[in-house]
C-alpha cells in the first residue's frame, strides 16, 4: 500500500485537495454535449470477450413492446436490466417468465466450459438471448449487452433512440476468478452513497470484489460494538483534519447487500499491526505504555504498532474479527500486515501467525499485503503484492509452497498515482501511471517465479490521501480501472494496446452519459 515514499509528493498533492479538487474540471473532466447514438460493434466491448462473431447486417431493435424474459434465478438480473433500460428509453420493459421474442436471460443451454461467471450472448433480428450456468454469468452478459446499445442508454433521463443492438454471438468467461478494486475510506471518509455509486461503476466492467480499507492511522470507519470508541473517537477525523466519519453496522450491511446485488463481494480490511494509530488513540490500554497518542491527520507511515506482547491485543482483534465476520458473507477478511516498521521482525511473525488463526476461527480466510509471506501463511491466506518490480523472491517462494497471490503492483494498478506531472490529484512515489502503463503488463507472468496458476487475480487499489469526493474517485479511476478490469477478465490472447485504446475510446460517450468525471488521457482516441 502506501509508503514513506509518499512524502516526496505529498505537499503539492494536499494543496490540490483544497484548491483544484474542490471543483475538478479541465482536460480530464467529462464534458457536456450530445450522447452517442452510434450502434456499437461487438468488437468495442471492454473487457474484451473470449470470442466475438459479428453477424454483419443484422440488428435487434428495442421497441416500446419489448419484454425481458427471466425466470427463477434469472429474475433479479432481469429486474436490474429493466431498471437501466427504462430510465433512458422510457419503455415499460416488463420482466416476465419464460422465453420469447425480446431479451431472454436463461440459466439453461450454456456450455459448461464457460463456468460460473461466463455467458453466451446471441443477437438476432428477433431476440437477444443471454445464457449462463449461474446468475453471475447472466449479470456479466448484461454488462456486455449495455455496451452493445448506443451510449445514450446510460442516460439517467429519457432520451430518443433508435435502440439498436448489432447482431452476432459472444462467448465469454473470465481469465481470473478474482477481479477487485479497493477503496480507502480511512484516509478520507466517503459516505455510503459514494460507495454505492462506485459499486455500480465497478460492476459495469465485470469487477467482482470490492476491498474496503476501513481502518488506518487517520481513521476507524466501522462500528465495533465491543469497542465503541473506535468509531466515535477514532473515526472523528481524517487526512488534513475535518470531521471524518464512520459506517454504522446498518450502513455496512447496506453496502454489502448492494454489492451482492451487483455480484460483487465485499472484503473489509482492518490494517494491523501497523497503521493502527486511530485504534491506539481510542483505547490507551492497547498501547504498551497505556498512553494514548493523539489522533493523526498526516500521511506518514510506519510509526504505529499494536502492543504484540499484550493478551488484550488479541482479545481486541478477536472482537473486531468476530463482529466483522458476522457482517461479511464473503470468504475473506483483509488484515493488512504492511509497513509494520514499528514492530520487531520476530514480533511481526508471531503476531501475523496468531492473527491468521483468529481469522480462521471465525470461518474466514485472511487476505494480507505481501509482507505476510515473511510470517507463516496458512494454506487459506492470500498475499496481495503491491511492489513495483517483477522480482519478489520471498513471494515467489511462498507461491511455490501454495500461497495464492493477488496482484496490485503499485506502478501499474494503483489508481491514486498521478497520470503525469500535471495531474491535479494523487501521489507519485511509485511513478506516473498513464493508461498504457496500467494496461501493458501480464498478470500471469508478472512476478518471476510465480506461475499463472498461483495468481488469484488482480486488484486496482485507490488510496485517498488526496481524494476527497466522488468526482476525485472517478477522475483517478477512469479510464485506468477499465484497463485493470480487462487484465483480470480477458484472455491473454486478446491483449493488444492499440486495439484496447480504440475500444476504450468508445467508452467515453458512455461515461459522459453517466456523468462520470473521467480523465481524457491523450493516449486514447476518445469517441
Amino acid at each position: 500500500m502506501g509508503s514513506s515514499r509518499l512524502r516526496a509528493s505529498l505537499g503539492a498533492a494536499l494543496l490540490v485537495v483544497t484548491t483544484a479538487a474542490g471543483a475538478l474540471v479541465g482536460p480530464g473532466a467529462a464534458g457536456a454535449g450530445t450522447t452517442a447514438t452510434r450502434v456499437p460493434s461487438m468488437r468495442d466491448v471492454v473487457p474484451a470477450p473470449v470470442t466475438v462473431q459479428p453477424a454483419d447486417g443484422t440488428t435487434f431493435r428495442l421497441t416500446p413492446g419489448t419484454k425481458i424474459f427471466a425466470s427463477g434465478g434469472a429474475r433479479d438480473v432481469g429486474d436490474y436490466l429493466a431498471g437501466i433500460l427504462r430510465r433512458s428509453t422510457g419503455y415499460r420493459m416488463p420482466v416476465v417468465p419464460g422465453a420469447g421474442r425480446g431479451i431472454a436471460l436463461l440459466l439453461t443451454g450454456a456450455d459448461p466450459s464457460i463456468g460460473d461467471q461466463g455467458y453466451r450472448l446471441d443477437v438476432t433480428a428477433k431476440a437477444v438471448v443471454i445464457r449462463a450456468q449461474r446468475p453471475a454469468g447472466l449479470f456479466a452478459g448484461v454488462q456486455t449487452l449495455r455496451q452493445l446499445l448506443p451510449a445514450s442508454v446510460e442516460s439517467p433521463t429519457v432520451v430518443s433512440g433508435p435502440w439498436l443492438v448489432a447482431g452476432g454471438r459472444i462467448v465469454d468467461r473470465p481469465r481470473f476468478a478474482h477481479r477487485s478494486a479497493m477503496l480507502d475510506v480511512a484516509r478520507h471518509f466517503h459516505p455510503v452513497s459514494t460507495v454505492l455509486r462506485y459499486i455500480d461503476e465497478l460492476a459495469a466492467y465485470k469487477v467482482n470484489y470490492l476491498h474496503l480499507h476501513l481502518a488506518d492511522d487517520q481513521g476507524w470507519r466501522i462500528v465495533i460494538d465491543s469497542w465503541p470508541r473506535l468509531a466515535t473517537y477514532g473515526g472523528s477525523t481524517q487526512v488534513g483534519g475535518g470531521p471524518g466519519g464512520y459506517y454504522t453496522k446498518a450502513d455496512y450491511a447496506r453496502i454489502v447487500a448492494y454489492a451482492k446485488s451487483r455480484y460483487i463481494t465485499v472484503v473489509p480490511e482492518v490494517d494491523m499491526p501497523g497503521h493502527t494509530n486511530a485504534a491506539l488513540a481510542s483505547y490507551a490500554e492497547l498501547n504498551c505504555d497505556e498512553l494514548a497518542p493523539p489522533l493523526y491527520t498526516g500521511i506518514d507511515v510506519g510509526f504505529s504498532s499494536l502492543c504484540v506482547d499484550k493478551e488484550l491485543t488479541y482479545t481486541f482483534i478477536d472482537d473486531v474479527v468476530r463482529e466483522l465476520a458476522a457482517l461479511t458473507p464473503g470468504p475473506y477478511l483483509h488484515v493488512g500486515g504492511d509497513e509494520a516498521h514499528a514492530t520487531k521482525p520476530d514480533d511481526y511473525v508471531a503476531f501475523m501467525d496468531r492473527v491468521q488463526q483468529i481469522v480462521a476461527s471465525h470461518g474466514k480466510s485472511a487476505l494480507a499485503w505481501h509482507q505476510v509471506v515473511n510470517a507463516n501463511p496458512l494454506p487459506s491466506t492470500v498475499a496481495q503484492y503491491w511492489g513495483t518490480t517483477g522480482s519478489a523472491p520471498e513471494v515467489a517462494a511462498a507461491a511455490q509452497r501454495g500461497t495464492k497471490v493477488l496482484l496490485s503492483p503499485a506502478n501499474r494498478a494503483y489508481l491514486d498515482m498521478k497520470y503525469d506531472a500535471n495531474t491535479p490529484l494523487g501521489l507519485s512515489w511509485a511513478g506516473y501511471v498513464e493508461v498504457k502503463d496500467a494496461y501493458d503488463w501480464n498478470p500471469g507472468a508478472y512476478l518471476n517465479g510465480v506461475s499463472e496458476s498461483s495468481v488469484l487475480g488482480v486488484e486496482a487499489p485507490l488510496w485517498t490521501e488526496t481524494i476527497v469526493k466522488l468526482a476525485d474517485i472517478e477522475y483517478m479511476a477512469f479510464p485506468r480501472l477499465a484497463a485493470i478490469a480487462e487484465l483480470g477478465w480477458s484472455p491473454a490472447s486478446t491483449h493488444d494496446w492499440e486495439a484496447f485504446r480504440t475500444r476504450l475510446g468508445a467508452q467515453g460517450p458512455r461515461w459522459t452519459a453517466q456523468g462520470i468525471n473521467f480523465y481524457r488521457s491523450p493516449q486514447v482516441p476518445w469517441a
